[in-house]
């Protein structure tokens, strides 16, 4: 959502997956991206750029959420999606060593077509060569292009190979995980190997949350993904382009810059040239410097978050209630409830980790932090988080 229309997804009521109607209606958020929503695919097809969307939606069609508009509504002109988008698709059949066959969500091929049914151990090749296919076309014809390649994996469930195959989940995922690497192979080496394009695209691999418990690690960090804690949502960030980048940033590590996934967007479009729509004002702003690497950049202002509505508590995570509200305004981070109670302040720069709460030590930024998070909270879309947080 923020990667889509450089808002908070909270503006467009989506607080968390969208999943069946009836789920999204207990969670109070909408059933798909609102159309007139900003798209950083429809800033670049106006400007002249061919754009494609070829893997995971999840921004309307799924489950049983089959009114939804398709993918190229969204200023996209060509699309292959899965069973969590409006369109064409790629579905994916399993497979286990005992020979054991299956589909995963047979009644996606309800959610418009043509369908094509594919090992979900291979998927993410079918997606990539889709886009590789878009991008020659659009390279031969001498047209700049945007694309989005988000493939399912490193998602559960873990489908590996099955000459991969391992009984345990981590192995599983760490099978997968390969697996994806050698799927996507020959897009970058495409890329590498094309003058025009080796010397004029940037390439982005990021990840939406931290990792699933008890399969990946957050590291240093505390929490995993659903959580507002670091372990939850830092997540990672590589930026590739051998003709865009400085070339003294080749291979280094940006450990300063401090930006959100709405900020991509004022900032690929700042890179392409391209201006926002008069009228139209983003949650992002403008990082470029740090993406190509001439020198770090940050969001200026403060970053906040809202949990998903019905993640007070989670059952991987076992008995932890997890606060409400996130703010990060520098290296200060402060973590609380809706009404800006059970205060949490931690500085990032000396415990990254998040174990030493200073509320006690400095009370005076814990309540600024709790009132300007409480009065974003406020002004945008509410959801039921509350009455399912009791």
């Amino acid at each position: 959502m923020a990667l889509t229309t450089g808002h908070y997804p909270q503006r467009w009521k989506i607080s968390s997956y969208l999943a069946h109607r009836k789920e999204n209606q207990r969670r109070g958020i909408a059933q798909w991206l609102d159309p007139a929503a900003p798209t950083l695919a429809r800033f670049l097809k106006q400007a002249g750029y061919c754009t494609g969307h070829f893997g995971k939606w999840h921004m309307g069609g799924q489950r049983d959420v089959d009114d939804a508009p398709p993918i190229t509504d969204y200023g996209f002109d060509a699309s292959l999606t899965n069973f969590e988008g409006m369109g064409p698709k790629l579905l994916p059949l399993t497979e286990t060593p005992d020979g054991r066959q299956g589909r995963i969500w047979q009644a996606a091929e309800r959610l418009a077509g043509p369908v094509t049914w594919m090992q979900r151990s291979r998927i993410t090749s079918g997606f990539t060569e889709a886009a590789a296919a878009f991008i020659r076309e659009a390279n031969e014809a001498g047209e700049p292009f945007y694309v989005n390649l988000w493939p399912d994996d490193v998602h559960s469930p873990y489908w590996p190979p099955i000459q991969e195959w391992q009984n345990d989940r981590v192995g599983k995922f760490r099978a997968v995980l390969e697996a994806l690497d050698r799927q996507l192979a020959p897009l970058v080496e495409l890329i590498r190997s094309t003058p025009a394009l080796r010397d004029n695209t940037l390439v982005l691999v990021c990840s939406d949350n931290g990792p699933e418990p008890g399969v990946g690690s957050a590291g240093p960090f505390r929490g995993a993904k659903t959580t507002l804690y670091e372990g939850g949502i830092r997540s990672p960030l590589i930026v590739w382009g051998p003709g865009l980048l400085s070339p003294a940033a080749a291979g280094t590590t940006d450990d300063a810059s401090v930006f959100a996934a709405f900020d991509l967007v004022p900032s690929l479009l700042a890179i392409a040239g391209v201006s926002v729509s008069e009228g139209i004002a983003l949650d992002g702003e403008d990082v470029s410097p740090a993406l190509l690497g001439v020198q770090p950049a940050h969001h200026r202002g403060s970053i906040c978050w809202r949990r998903p509505p019905d993640r007070k508590r989670w059952r991987p995570l076992g008995k932890m209630v997890l606060p409400d509200l996130a703010i990060r305004q520098g290296d200060w981070k402060l973590l609380c409830d809706y009404d800006g109670g059970n205060r949490q302040l931690f500085n990032l720069s000396s415990d990254p980790g998040e174990a030493q709460n200073l509320v006690s030590a400095d009370s005076e930024r814990a309540a600024q932090l709790a009132a300007e998070v409480v009065a974003w909270h406020k002004s945008l879309p509410a959801d039921n988080g509350p009455a399912l947080g009791r």
